[in-house]
C-alpha cells in the first residue's frame, strides 16, 4: 500500500474553519430563515439552540472521537470502533448517504453558481421576470447540467489538492468570506424602510409557541440537518484532526457557529421580505412560506430587482449561497474520498473518481427537479437514521469511556461533564420522534398511496431506496470490510503518525 498522501490539518484553527464551513450550507441561508419565520420566530430559535446544546453537539463530539480512534475511511472507521468488521455495513450505510446527498448537492450549488453569474452581470434590474429566469433555467438541462460540472469540477480543483493545502486553505477563504457577505447583506436589509418588522417577526417570543410540539419538531429537525451531525462529515475531518485537538470547545465552538451565521442569514432575507414585498404587490407571509427554491431563486431576486443598490445585493447574497454550497460539498466528497484511501487508493486517484462519479450519477437530478426532489427527501430523512447509528455506536463502545478517555483527554481545554452521557442516551429518542413525524407528514400527503416506491415524496419510496442499500450492503458486509478496511489502512502519513 502506498503511503498516504493526505496529511493532518496544520492546525485546530485549521480543523475547526473547516468543520465550520462544513457545517454553514445553503440551508443556513434559505432554509432557516424561512422556516424560522413560520414556526415562532424567537421561540423558534430558543428551541434550535436546545437542539443544538444537548443533542447535535454531543453528536458531533462522538463523530470526533469515532474519526480519530479509527483515522479511516466511515467503513474502517465504524468497524472498528464497533468492534470489527461484522459493523462495516454501518460504516457503509454513513458513507454511502453522504455520498447520495453529494449527488444532488451538487447540482444546487450550481444554481447557486449560476445565479452568482446572472448577479455579477447585473441580471437583477428593476423589470425583470425572475420567474421565467427561473422556469427557463431549470428546464434547460444542458444549462442546469454544465453548472452542476462546474460545482463538482471546483470542488475537485481543492480537494485534489489534499487536506492542508486544499480543503483547510480554501476553507479559509470561503468561511470568513461567506460570513462578510452574510454580514454586508444583513447591514443592508437593516437600513431598509420597514425592516424593523422583519426583525421583530424574527425574534418575536410567543410563551405559547415554546411549547408547541410542531416548533419543538421543526426546530430539532432544523438542527440535525444545518449542523450535519451524526452524518459522518465531521467524523471524515476529524481523521485529519490533530490527537491534542480539544473535542468539547472545538464542537461547541462549530455548533455555534453555524446558527450565528443562520441568524445573520435570517436578518438579511427577513428584513428584506418585510421592506420590500408590499412594494410588488406580494404578501410577507405568502413570500417567506415558499419553499427553499422558491424564496431564494425567485422572490429574493425579485426583491433584490427592485431595492436601492439591488444588483450589488443581489452579487453579495447569491455569492454568499456559492460559498456556502461549495463549503459543504468538500466535505461530503471527502467521505467518498477518505473510503477509498482508506482501500488503498492513491488520493488524487481517489478525488478524481470520485467527482467524476458524482458528476455522472448527479445528471438525472440535474436533468429533472422531480428527481433531486425525491432524492433529497429520500436521503434527507436518512440523515436521521445515521443519527440514531452514530449514537448507537458510542453507546456500544462505552458512554463513559468515550466521555473520561477520548473527550476528556489529556490536554483538553474543556472537560464534559455526564451530561453528555444523558444526552447520548437521549438523542435516539429525540431523532426517533423526528423520524416518526416525517413519516406521519408523509403518508398524509399521500393518504392511501403512502407505500407507493415511485411517488417524489411518498413514505413508500424512503422504505424502498433504504431497504435496497442496507440489504446490498449486509450481504457485502465481509467483502466490504476487507477491501474498506485493510490492515494499517489509517488515512494519515508516516510523518504524522510519528509526530503523533
Amino acid at each position: 500500500m502506498p503511503e498516504k498522501e493526505s496529511s493532518l490539518f496544520s492546525s485546530k484553527l485549521g480543523f475547526i474553519i473547516a468543520s465550520i464551513a462544513m457545517a454553514v450550507g445553503t440551508g443556513n441561508i434559505w432554509r432557516f430563515p424561512r422556516v424560522a419565520a413560520a414556526n415562532g420566530g424567537g421561540a423558534f430559535v430558543i428551541i434550535l439552540l436546545i437542539s443544538v446544546i444537548f443533542i447535535m453537539v454531543p453528536l458531533l463530539m462522538s463523530e470526533m472521537v469515532i474519526g480519530r480512534f479509527g483515522r479511516k475511511g466511515t467503513i474502517g472507521s465504524y468497524g472498528d470502533f464497533m468492534g470489527g468488521r461484522q459493523y462495516s455495513w454501518v460504516g457503509a450505510w454513513m458513507g454511502f448517504v453522504c455520498i447520495a446527498i453529494m449527488f444532488y448537492y451538487s447540482v444546487v450549488v450550481g444554481w447557486c453558481i449560476k445565479y452568482a453569474v446572472l448577479a455579477v452581470s447585473g441580471t437583477f434590474k428593476a423589470g425583470v421576470d425572475t420567474n421565467a429566469i427561473w422556469t427557463t433555467f431549470t428546464t434547460s438541462p444542458a444549462e442546469t447540467i454544465f453548472y452542476h460540472f462546474l460545482a463538482m469540477a471546483v470542488s475537485l480543483f481543492i480537494i485534489y489538492q489534499g487536506v492542508a493545502k486544499g480543503i483547510e486553505r480554501y476553507t479559509k477563504i470561503l468561511l470568513p468570506g461567506l460570513a462578510i457577505l452574510m454580514v454586508i447583506a444583513a447591514i443592508r436589509a437593516l437600513t431598509l424602510p420597514g425592516a424593523i418588522e422583519g426583525v421583530n417577526f424574527l425574534f418575536r417570543i410567543n410563551p405559547a409557541d415554546l411549547v408547541n410540539p410542531t416548533i419543538w419538531l421543526q426546530a430539532f429537525t432544523q438542527g440535525a440537518w444545518s449542523t450535519g451531525a451524526g452524518w459522518a462529515l465531521l467524523m471524515t475531518y476529524a481523521i485529519y484532526s490533530r490527537p491534542k485537538d480539544d473535542v468539547g470547545a472545538s464542537m461547541f465552538v462549530v455548533g455555534f457557529a453555524d446558527i450565528g451565521i443562520a441568524l445573520i442569514a435570517g436578518l438579511a432575507v427577513i428584513p428584506t421580505v418585510f421592506a420590500m414585498a408590499p412594494s410588488l404587490g406580494l404578501d410577507t407571509a405568502t413570500v417567506l412560506a415558499e419553499g427553499n427554491t422558491g424564496i431564494t431563486f425567485v422572490y429574493m431576486a425579485q426583491l433584490f430587482s427592485t431595492m436601492p443598490g439591488g444588483i450589488f445585493m443581489s452579487i453579495v447574497f447569491f455569492l454568499g449561497l456559492a460559498f456556502a454550497g461549495v463549503s459543504s460539498l468538500l466535505a461530503m466528497i471527502e467521505v467518498g474520498v477518505s473510503n477509498l484511501v482508506t482501500a488503498g487508493w492513491d488520493r488524487k486517484k481517489a478525488a478524481i473518481y470520485t467527482a467524476i462519479a458524482g458528476f455522472i450519477v448527479g445528471i438525472p437530478s440535474a436533468a429533472s427537479l422531480d428527481f433531486l426532489d425525491n432524492q433529497d427527501w429520500v436521503w434527507g430523512v436518512a440523515l436521521l437514521i445515521s443519527g440514531i447509528f452514530t449514537a448507537w455506536a458510542i453507546m456500544k463502545f462505552g458512554v463513559e469511556k468515550v466521555r473520561t478517555e477520548y473527550i476528556n483527554h489529556a490536554g483538553a481545554v474543556m472537560k464534559v461533564g455526564k451530561w453528555f452521557n444523558y444526552c447520548i442516551y437521549a438523542s435516539p429518542i429525540a431523532i426517533g420522534i423526528i423520524f416518526i413525524w416525517w413519516f406521519q407528514q408523509s403518508i398524509g400527503w399521500y393518504g392511501a398511496d403512502w407505500w407507493k416506491p415511485f411517488e417524489v415524496f411518498s413514505t413508500g419510496t424512503m422504505l424502498f431506496q433504504w431497504a435496497v442499500v442496507v440489504i446490498v450492503f449486509l450481504l457485502a458486509n465481509k467483502q466490504l470490510g476487507n477491501y474498506f478496511n485493510p490492515e494499517g489502512s489509517a488515512l494519515i502519513s508516516k510523518k504524522d503518525k510519528e509526530a503523533m
